[in-house]
């Protein structure tokens, strides 16, 4: 959990609270980070829009501020999670770019039939010699984070990787 700081600005002795009050102190609040939301792209997609897509993504990331490798493997992720939704997920996609909270996340959905084996906790890495099966393991090795949802209805991966590195 990181420690409470307030905004730089605030100087709580010559607020506007009353005399000898102040605001509680909360130890799950951070004072001072971005919590913006900015959304960068949301579309539709088929196998004919992947590459159009894959450049979009790489741009409105390096946008948003990811940058050299972080950038690359971001992207690389994104591309494998488009091509399993038009390949496994019934031929069409939908995928939001937003930016939050000094990373950049990237949600892809298909209205597919699922997944047809239990997922497992953490994506298991295929054999060497294996042609396929490698989009998922790729996209949780290469991004900071790893959500995925799946069932009847399609599945839905959402990834994010922090802008910066820097410990808040």
């Amino acid at each position: 959990m990181p420690e409470s700081r307030r905004p730089a600005c605030a100087d709580l002795s010559t607020s506007h609270f009353p005399t000898g009050s102040r605001p509680a102190e909360r130890s799950d609040v951070a004072y001072g980070r971005n919590i913006s939301t900015e959304v960068l792209l949301t579309e539709t997609f088929d196998h004919s829009a992947i590459t159009t897509l894959r450049h979009a993504v790489a741009s409105r990331a390096a946008d948003a501020g990811l940058v050299g490798d972080r950038l690359e493997d971001f992207v690389v992720a994104v591309n494998e999670l488009l091509t399993n939704a038009v390949r496994h997920g019934g031929g069409l996609g939908r995928v939001a770019l937003w930016s939050a909270d000094d990373a950049v996340v990237c949600e892809v959905s298909d209205t597919g039939a699922g997944l047809p084996e239990a997922v497992p906790e953490k994506a298991v890495r295929p054999a060497a010699t294996q042609p396929g099966g490698w989009g998922l393991w790729l996209a949780e090795e290469l991004t900071d984070t790893f959500q995925l949802i799946t069932g009847d209805g399609g599945t839905t991966v959402r990834v994010s990787s922090r802008v910066s590195l820097r410990e808040s």
